[in-house]
């Protein structure tokens, strides 16, 4: 499995605007590591996400791109309206990504 996350938009927006995708392939990962992935990806993927505000000034996006062989799946989410499930995962990703 191969994730790819996009990170878009905030604060630094204007002067960070190459944010270069960040990339974790699962084949990298201890099984056990991979097994915890995989459940928080099954969760974030099956909690419905709120309606975010008209307004979210400032508010990043996120965008998670799972490609599992030919499958692929897509699942985005921003600060005005992430789900707890959503943010479980990104703080994973987040860990995993400053351990490379």
């Amino acid at each position: 499995m191969k994730l790819t996350l996009e990170t878009f938009g905030g604060l630094a927006a204007v002067t960070d605007l190459r944010r270069p995708p960040k990339v974790l392939d699962t084949d990298a990962l201890p099984e056990t590591a991979t097994a915890e992935l995989t459940r928080l990806l099954e969760e974030a993927a099956s909690t419905p996400q709120e309606k975010p505000p008209e307004h979210a000034r400032d508010a990043m996006s996120y965008t998670l791109t799972v490609r599992t062989g030919d499958d692929v799946r897509v699942l985005e989410q921003s600060d005005a309206a992430m789900t707890p499930a959503f943010a479980e995962l990104l703080t994973w990703l987040r860990r995993r990504f400053a351990q490379q």
